[in-house]
């Protein structure tokens, strides 16, 4: 009787074993392996374009799939959740946050955590469904989190495709998926995002140079290293689009705190939770901006529900833009919604881009 239980509990960790070896194998195959530059293809082409002189409004917003409003908590935050429940928690959020770009009447969008087809957002393509509500703009869409399956936890998160959204009501010429380092090697890098940036250049008519526009969402749940080099690739490409003339702006989620903004105002409360990075200005060369409102955070922790007054709840301003000394900012203002369908508030930029 003994050997019949030993030969069962071994026969069961070998089964466990190759199922293992199996699913490593399989998402090895089904790697996402994009090129360095990947050339995108804008979904239409408004014959309007962008003069010096006039003001511009752009917004920033981490969407959170749709699945991260104010009743989610999340695993890797602390939380326990993994998908929503029911699915029309997610199409709520989708009508929303469509609803809210709709008010806030931006001229460029730049959106973080826009799914195409993933068992978190219930098989939702956020892409087409933005694409439809603001059909006054062309789009353009670069992948950032390609995986057949993610295993964890239990129940796990699975197939995911999601990436990085720009709309814009003026012309894009071109436009260009740029990949960024990652600090997690195989086989734990199978399983992880690809970051990129989403590069799109506006050409402003009569002038010769471009807004060269930057979308992003950096490093996350990384031992800090990956958020270094990312954020050192970003700054090089800032200024080398700057020495050929052009105006540059980079807005997106950075998962960093601004070296701008008053470490004391969002005071870490819990070490042990998520923590972001430190972007600091002083690695740029001079006349770089930060464009940062901290009077309302842009960001929350998912380690419960959002209740704002309770104890553990933690805020961050974590989103935000990067300008070139060439343009003006007029404004920054981060809307308050309260994380009512995201755990990011928007973050809307008034600049001018003077002729000289």
């Amino acid at each position: 009787m003994f050997k019949c239980i030993l030969f069962l509990v071994a026969g069961i960790i070998l089964l466990l074993i190759i199922a293992g070896v199996s699913l490593i194998a399989f998402l090895t195959l089904k790697e996402y392996r994009p090129e360095e530059i990947i050339t995108l293809e804008a979904s239409q082409y408004p014959v309007e374009q962008l003069h010096t002189g006039e003001t511009v409004r752009i917004l920033t917003w981490n969407t959170g799939y749709c699945g991260l409003d104010q009743s989610q908590d999340f695993f890797m935050d602390g939380g326990s959740g993994v998908q929503p429940s029911p699915p029309q928690v997610v199409t709520d959020n989708l009508i929303g946050i469509q609803e809210s770009l709709q008010t806030i009447n931006s001229d460029l969008i730049l959106l973080q955590e826009v799914d195409t087809d993933s068992k978190r957002s219930y098989h939702q393509n956020q892409q087409e469904q933005y694409e439809t509500a603001l059909s006054d703009y062309a789009s353009t869409f670069a992948y950032n989190f390609k995986v057949a399956y993610i295993p964890y936890p239990l129940p796990p998160i699975g197939e995911v495709n999601s990436g990085i959204m720009t709309l814009s009501r003026y012309q894009m010429a071109d436009c260009e998926r740029v990949a960024l380092p990652t600090s997690f090697s195989w086989p734990v890098r199978i399983a992880q995002l690809k970051r990129c940036l989403l590069v799109s250049r506006l050409p402003l008519k009569d002038s010769g140079r471009e807004l060269v526009l930057v979308n992003l969402h950096l490093e996350a749940y990384d031992d800090g290293s990956g958020k270094i080099a990312q954020t050192t690739a970003l700054i090089e490409l800032l200024e080398q689009e700057y020495e050929k003339g052009n105006y540059v702006i980079a807005g997106g989620d950075f998962n960093q705190v601004f070296s701008s903004v008053d470490s004391q105002r969002y005071m870490i409360k819990n070490s042990d939770l998520w923590t972001p990075g430190t972007i600091d200005l002083n690695d740029f060369s001079a006349g770089w901006q930060f464009a940062v409102d901290d009077k309302i955070p842009t960001c929350r922790l998912l380690n419960e529900p959002y209740d704002p007054d309770s104890i553990n709840t933690q805020h961050y301003v974590i989103d935000g833009f990067i300008l070139s000394p060439n343009v003006t900012l007029e404004q920054v203002e981060t809307i308050d919604l309260g994380f009512r369908n995201s755990d990011h508030n928007p973050v809307c930029l008034q600049v001018t881009f003077p002729e000289s």
